[in-house]
């Protein structure tokens, strides 16, 4: 037994690098993991023999020793599929192993269903989407908007889509298409997504805040998902710190944000547009909101210290130009902090490519990468060259 395990680290070392480095030569592999060539070819030997990763020039079986071969992950061995359910929309992306979008979806969610109806729509939906590869399809996660606790996987405080804390929901959707869910807060996956592919790649901690019909927040420490018992790490919406006790979510959310913009007898229909109006009526509620969004970071700087904040959301688009005068302000309350605060870079696919990764994270653990080697895996670059715009649209 004491034999195996470096066995196994090494083995998820190697393909680790591949995921993240591919297509990669076996030279290279021992240059940058520091294991023996022997233990490299070995491995590769294996890994190849087993159809996890290819050589990329067709290099004949005879002559796979040749130490300038490169090799990468066999990226159709299989799909998984990433969802990202909204009180207004189901987005979904279907991925190769390399975590190349293969397919996107954008649907309105059907609200008004109840829990089974809408558990059998969403199952439907994933089964269309995945399509042809539904037989090579090896993992589903799917982003909720409430609070997931893992241990149980029980859903609470979820208003926009009260259907998902029904326990029949997930039990429905995982009977319909017959294979275990990886579940999550949304903004857990959408946190997961800037963290491999966006405005958080380069940050070790980050936090991240969706802000539109709720507010909904993620924390990473070490690259790495910090959830909490309950699921509620992060949710600094809860605090009551408006007039009469009202929340920093009902303040700073899409129906408060209205609620307001009526009281002062503008009746807009879209949060977002109040912070484009230059209508000067408009300023003290702007500047309400702009304060609350600044305590939300501020608590989020002096409780996780993160390098980056990462803002998403429906209504987070009309705040980018306020984004620099922000991190201005937070600077100023908190001189020491090293955070720095960005807009989304993957839009509104954040929660869905980051459960791309979630999905892919169990599929690579099957294949044997260890639990830190995840944190650093697919490849950074995997989205390059794509058009995230068109992506979202299809």
């Amino acid at each position: 037994m004491e034999a195996r395990a470096p066995r196994r680290a090494n083995r998820s070392t190697v393909l680790a690098h591949v995921l993240t480095r591919g297509p990669v030569t076996r030279t290279a592999i021992g240059q940058e993991t520091d294991l023996s060539p022997a233990t490299v070819s070995r491995i590769v030997e294996q890994l190849l023999d087993e159809g996890l990763l290819i050589e990329t020039n067709g290099t004949p079986t005879a002559t796979r020793g040749r130490r300038a071969t490169r090799v990468a992950i066999a990226a159709g061995r299989g799909v998984v599929c990433g969802v990202d359910v909204g009180g207004s929309n189901v987005r979904l992306v279907v991925a190769d192993l390399a975590a190349t979008p293969l397919v996107s979806r954008t649907v309105p969610t059907p609200a008004g269903y109840d829990a089974p109806r809408l558990a059998q729509w969403l199952a439907d939906l994933i089964r269309q989407t995945v399509g042809d590869h539904l037989d090579q399809l090896d993992c589903v996660a799917v982003g909720l908007p409430g609070a997931v606790r893992q241990h149980d996987r029980t859903v609470s405080n979820a208003p926009n889509l009260p259907q998902v804390q029904d326990p029949e929901f997930l039990r429905l959707l995982e009977k319909r298409l017959a294979t275990e869910v990886e579940v999550d807060n949304d903004s857990n996956y959408a946190l997961l997504g800037e963290l491999r592919f966006g405005a958080a790649r380069d940050a070790q901690t980050a936090v991240m805040f969706t802000i539109g019909a709720g507010l909904g927040a993620g924390v990473a420490i070490d690259r790495r998902l910090f959830r909490g018992r309950s699921g509620l790490v992060g949710e600094f919406g809860h605090l009551p710190a408006g007039p009469l006790g009202a929340s920093l979510e009902q303040i700073i959310s899409g129906p408060g944000i209205i609620a307001r913009a009526h009281d002062l007898g503008l009746p807009f229909g879209n949060p977002a547009d109040v912070f484009r109006s230059a209508d000067t009526r408009l300023t003290p509620l702007k500047q309400y909101v702009e304060q609350a969004l600044l305590i939300i970071l501020t608590a989020a700087v002096v409780a996780y210290e993160p390098e980056v904040i990462v803002l998403g959301g429906g209504i987070s688009h009309a705040l980018k130009p306020d984004l620099s005068r922000l991190d201005g302000r937070l600077r100023e309350i908190v001189p020491v902090a090293a955070a720095t605060v960005h807009s989304a870079e993957l839009g509104d696919l954040s929660g869905a490519l980051g459960a791309v990764v979630a999905a892919l994270h169990t599929a690579y653990g099957r294949l044997g990468l260890a639990e830190l080697d995840l944190a650093h895996v697919p490849q950074s670059d995997a989205l390059a060259g794509l058009d995230l715009a068109e992506l979202a649209a299809r």
